[in-house]
C-alpha cells in the first residue's frame, strides 16, 4: 500500500524518538514510511523528498530534528503537505530549546505544527487525525483510542 505519512528524522540517533509517531500510525492502521533526511548532511535528497511527497501519495509529513532543526521548516518551505515538526532532544542539543524554537519560530507564510520536545506519538496522532478528517476508518479507530485512554483513566481512578 502507499504510505499516508512520511515519517523522517535528521539522524538515525533520532529514531528511538521517531519510533513513537511510527507505533501510534501502526496501532491506528495508518500506513506510513520511515527514513533518514537531513536538512545539513543530504540538502539534495531533503529536497528532493520534500518535491515529490505528494506525488507519492503522502498526505502529511512528521519531521524529526535535534540541535539546530532545520529539517521540518525546510520541507515545509518545499511542499504544500503539512509539516508536524518533533523537537528532538539530541546530544548536540541545549537541553532541547534550541530544537524546538528552530521548529516553532517559523517565519508567516510556512507553518510547521510542532509538538513537544520529544513529543513523537502526539505527532503521529495529529498525522492521523489529518487522515482521519477525510477517512472514517480512521477516524474511528481515533474515536475507539480516545475511547480506551479514557477507560484507562477510569480504571486508574477506581484502582485508588
Amino acid at each position: 500500500m502507499t504510505p499516508s505519512v512520511g515519517i523522517i528524522m535528521g539522524s538515525k540517533s533520532d529514531l528511538n524518538i521517531m519510533n513513537q509517531a511510527a507505533e501510534v500510525l501502526q496501532q491506528l492502521g495508518v500506513d506510513y514510511e520511515l527514513t533518514i533526511v537531513s536538512a545539513h548532511r543530504t540538502p539534495h535528497r531533503m529536497v528532493e523528498y520534500a518535491e515529490n511527497a505528494r506525488s507519492r501519495g503522502l498526505k502529511v509529513i512528521i519531521a524529526g530534528a535535534g540541535g539546530a532543526a532545520h529539517l521540518p521548516g525546510m520541507v515545509a518551505s518545499i511542499t504544500t503537505l503539512p509539516v508536524i515538526g518533533v523537537p528532538v532532544k539530541s546530544s548536540n542539543s541545549i537541553d532541547g530549546w534550541d530544537s524546538v524554537l528552530s521548529i516553532l519560530q517559523m517565519p508567516g507564510g510556512v507553518p510547521v505544527a510542532t509538538v513537544a520536545l520529544d513529543g513523537a506519538k502526539n505527532a503521529g496522532i495529529l498525522a492521523a487525525q489529518i487522515i482521519g478528517s477525510h477517512d472514517e476508518v480512521v477516524a474511528d479507530k481515533l474515536a475507539q483510542y480516545k475511547v480506551e485512554m479514557r477507560e484507562k483513566v477510569e480504571d486508574s481512578i477506581r484502582s485508588l
